[in-house]
């Protein structure tokens, strides 16, 4: 039979590995219960060597900090970069899209240099002021309360053209990508204002770097079904690639 000690290294070697781990899955890998491989977690979490969750363990705190724009702007700017060049060669030729806040999508805003007609509705200040200098390219700016931390805007107000209109596709930056809980903001407000952009999209395409898996925001925008495409860089573990294919979403690596 398997020491405790070996159980302890086998479920810390795959937290390293994969970047999560599933309770049940340890637990059919090491032939013992469910209620053992808890009790492990439990003594590794308070050895502060891992974070539980229902049901799964991550090797970081899966909750995430609201953090202001101009400081994530500086945060996984090359990875976040090849995303946003990426999701530009989805767009095609007289399309329509909204594009929501966040420093990931901005970077796509910046990418945009459209030779037909391209009709680009956001929240974001900054980004409707970039595209509205660029040519080809109609900006329909949201209204509503501006947020400090995300020079975007929300609301009721905000929300109130998405029961009007219907694009093609929504790229979307988001705090959190968690297998169980789906996709989350920091923001509840923001988080509330993605659903409506969802329902009036015809393809949603969330933008994330590979620090967002696992993790979890204060707002919950969708479960992962309802994502088309994920775009994504490399650090992405295979374990979380293999398992975000499985649900059916498109992945894209750069």
């Amino acid at each position: 039979m398997i020491s405790i000690a070996e159980r302890h290294k086998y479920i810390l070697e795959c937290l390293n590995r994969n970047g999560f781990i599933k309770v049940n899955d340890i637990a059919k890998d090491l032939e013992v219960t469910p209620v053992t491989i808890r009790k492990d977690l439990k003594y590794l979490e308070e050895k502060k060597l891992l974070y539980r969750t229902h049901g799964s363990a991550s090797p970081i705190n899966p909750v995430t900090p609201e953090i202001n724009v101009q400081e994530k702007e500086k945060l996984q700017t090359n990875e976040k970069k090849r995303i946003a060049i990426a999701a530009a060669k989805l767009i095609e030729k007289n399309d329509s899209i909204i594009i929501a806040s966040g420093s990931t999508v901005h970077m796509l805003a910046e990418q945009l240099t459209p030779i037909e007609h391209l009709i680009v509705v956001t929240a974001s200040l900054k980004t409707a002021i970039l595209l509205n200098a660029v040519n080809n390219i109609e900006v329909i700016q949201l209204g509503g309360t501006v947020r400090k931390n995300s020079c975007s805007v929300i609301g009721d107000y905000t929300s109130q053209l998405f029961e009007q209109i219907t694009c093609s596709k929504l790229f979307l930056g988001v705090d959190g990508i968690d297998l169980e809980h789906g996709i989350t903001n920091s923001n509840i407000a923001e988080a509330n204002l993605n659903k409506k952009m969802i329902e009036a999209s015809l393809r949603t395409i969330i933008l994330a770097d590979s620090s967002k898996f696992g993790r979890r925001g204060f707002g919950k925008i969708c479960d992962l079904n309802r994502v088309d495409v994920i775009i994504t860089d490399s650090g992405i573990s295979k374990a979380m690639a293999q398992s975000i294919e499985e649900i059916g979403i498109e992945l894209i690596i750069v």
